[in-house]
């Protein structure tokens, strides 16, 4: 005799309150200085059972002498800890590049957790300019 096995259905299940984003542009890179380009807070009290998955993306123009970006995303500020990031990638002044990072944190403090997606661009002797940015949290 076969048995049938579980199965679950939750069309009316809302997970909103796990789900968190900012598409706001904070700053721009000047010359080769690491900036926050944007940031997202989690708030506290949400039990987790993995942690937060967090994907950015950020399109942007390299600045005059540019020749690599490296996009983070990082706990709390420039000096946080890295959860990921795309490393140098080659690129040149004036190209519009677009850069994705995608990452897990699975130990986010307890009290509500500020994520940053930083940009830097080697090298850049002018501001590069970010035109566009998504930075989104899933809280499981």
């Amino acid at each position: 005799m076969a048995i049938n096995a579980i199965q679950w259905s939750a069309p009316s299940l809302d997970l909103s309150g796990r789900f968190f984003e900012n598409h706001t542009v904070v700053a721009s890179p000047a010359a080769a200085a690491e900036t926050i380009i944007c940031s997202l807070t989690i708030p506290a009290g949400l039990f987790l059972s993995k942690g937060v998955f967090l994907e950015a993306n950020a399109a942007f123009t390299v600045g005059t002498s540019g020749t690599n970006g490296n996009l983070r995303i990082r706990q709390t500020n420039v000096s946080g800890t890295v959860i990921y990031s795309t490393g140098g990638v080659t690129m040149a002044a004036t190209n519009l590049v677009n850069l994705s990072a995608q990452g897990l944190d699975p130990s986010p403090p307890a009290a509500p957790q500020v994520y940053v997606v930083t940009l830097q661009v080697t090298a850049g002797a002018a501001t590069s300019t970010v035109s566009a940015v998504s930075l989104i949290a899933l809280a499981t």
